[in-house]
């Protein structure tokens, strides 16, 4: 586990990573990482080619038709 920092960036705030979280990550500035709510806690992942090329597909269906997910979640 680590600990991470949270400062103030404008209006905004943010977690500093550190350099051998990033490398071990394989992050750099301007990547996107995805924040997921899981039942312990919150888990946050990067994406590789295939997960937003998926992320694209539920956005679509999501745009379109809104009842959709909350079928699916029944």
């Amino acid at each position: 586990m680590r600990q991470l920092k949270l400062t103030q960036f404008g209006n905004s705030v943010g977690a500093i990573l550190p350099k051998e979280l990033l490398t071990k990550l394989g992050l750099a500035k301007g990547d996107t990482v995805y924040a997921i709510d899981q039942p312990d806690g919150l888990r946050l992942m990067t994406a590789g080619a295939e997960f937003e090329s998926q992320m694209a597909v539920v956005r679509q269906i999501m745009k379109e038709r809104r009842a959709v997910p909350r079928e699916l979640a029944k």
